[in-house]
């Protein structure tokens, strides 16, 4: 792997900083403290290209490699992950997953406007009682002719009142992996209902809901997929969208350190600044590794899917190790700010709070162990083998 950056690649990454110091991070407290991100930042997202990265440009994307995609994930993750999740479903599950697996009609209804930033997506997979067993959701979906009838509900949907487009996962079949299947499903279809989920520990600017679907009619045509193919198209989004959460780890757990040095070498005590003292360093110094070491294995990711290669365990590792990393580095950032870290004039505790939820969503940080371990050893740990390849 070459770690040279291209000049594109370069530039793009300083686009996305300056991007982010501009309209991200002065307002990201403020979107904290209010639950919610300006609305008008999606629309600025689309303008600059980063909601249509690695999307086709007939399809109104603005092309590119996944490097590309991670490195502009890395600095809006840096700003506000708030705004870093938008892009990562939006783009990563939603539009990516019609350009992959949608029909040409589909691709041409959803992802000019959702490269655009026009329209936003939501990734409604997880359910009340069903989190990392995937295959039991059951949300039902009935044929009724040419249409489907959806009816369930669905939880801690990122985006999910804010979504223009659902991509629902559903039973039309059996039970296991094999009976689910997708449908791309219009927010203000009838029988839609979304409830916005407040009070979230992190990530509190980003939307969060709770979708409940009493009979909620769609067309065969916005079935994504084949019958019975829904489960494996989710697990395709879920293993790119693990690159995704991690390169947002990475800018994370940036931030961490570039207030932690900031503050070390401004604040004084015992007749010098706190960054004179060994154990102050040790910390800062355990975070700059964790950093560096975190963005590696994401750049590893995106190579071998840009070569077209095997990656699953690969993304696997590096949603593991820098969602931990990010988690660590906050801690270690609001020791080094001591006070000043556990209240929200700084950030850090905000780093810390936004941290937390990444060991948890799109796999927790156990069933990425557990998915390593099986690629190392080839025994399965899980109850239900089929539900979790």
């Amino acid at each position: 792997m070459d770690l040279r950056l291209s000049a594109e690649q370069a530039a793009l990454r300083e686009l996305a900083a300056r991007f982010a110091d501009r309209e991200v991070a002065p307002y990201a407290a403020d979107w904290d403290r209010r639950e919610a991100v300006d609305p008008a930042i999606v629309g600025k997202l689309g303008e600059v290209g980063f909601l249509g990265l690695t999307i086709d440009e007939p399809y109104g994307g603005s092309g590119g490699d996944h490097l590309s995609y991670c490195l502009v994930l890395e600095e809006l993750g840096r700003a506000d992950a708030a705004v870093r999740g938008i892009v990562s479903v939006t783009l990563g599950l939603v539009a990516k997953t019609i350009a992959s697996h949608g029909s040409d009609e589909q691709r041409t209804r959803w992802l000019p406007r959702l490269c655009a930033g026009t329209a936003l997506g939501c990734f409604a997979l997880t359910e009340p009682d069903v989190g990392s067993d995937a295959a039991s959701l059951t949300t039902r979906a009935v044929r009724d002719g040419d249409d489907w009838l959806l009816t369930g509900s669905k939880m801690f949907i990122s985006n999910g009142t804010t979504a223009d487009v659902a991509l629902v996962f559903a039973r039309s079949g059996g039970a296991g992996p094999r009976g689910i299947t997708a449908y791309l499903v219009p927010t203000d279809a009838p029988g839609l209902q979304r409830r916005e989920i407040h009070g979230k520990l992190g990530l509190r600017g980003q939307a969060t809901a709770e979708l409940a679907l009493d009979g909620v009619r769609v067309s065969d045509a916005d079935r994504l997929g084949p019958v019975g193919g829904g489960f494996r198209i989710a697990l395709a989004a879920l293993t790119k969208g693990r690159m995704s959460v991690a390169a947002g780890c990475v800018g994370l757990a940036q931030a961490c350190l570039d207030t932690a040095v900031r503050h070390a070498g401004q604040r004084t005590q015992f007749g010098r600044p706190i960054a004179g003292h060994q154990l102050v360093q040790r910390l800062l110094a355990g975070i700059a590794v964790r950093t560096d070491a975190a963005r590696l294995l994401v750049w590893r990711v995106a190579d071998l899917i840009d070569r077209g290669e095997p990656f699953a365990t690969e993304a696997s590792m590096a949603k593991l190790f820098a969602s931990e990393a990010a988690v660590d580095a906050a801690n270690d950032a609001i020791q080094v700010l001591g006070g000043y870290g556990y209240i929200d004039e700084y950030p850090v505790g905000r780093y810390l709070r936004d941290a937390r939820v990444t060991t948890l969503y799109e796999g927790t940080s156990q069933i990425q162990e557990l998915l390593i371990g099986r690629a190392l050893t080839g025994v399965n740990a899980f109850s239900h083998p089929p539900s979790t390849s």
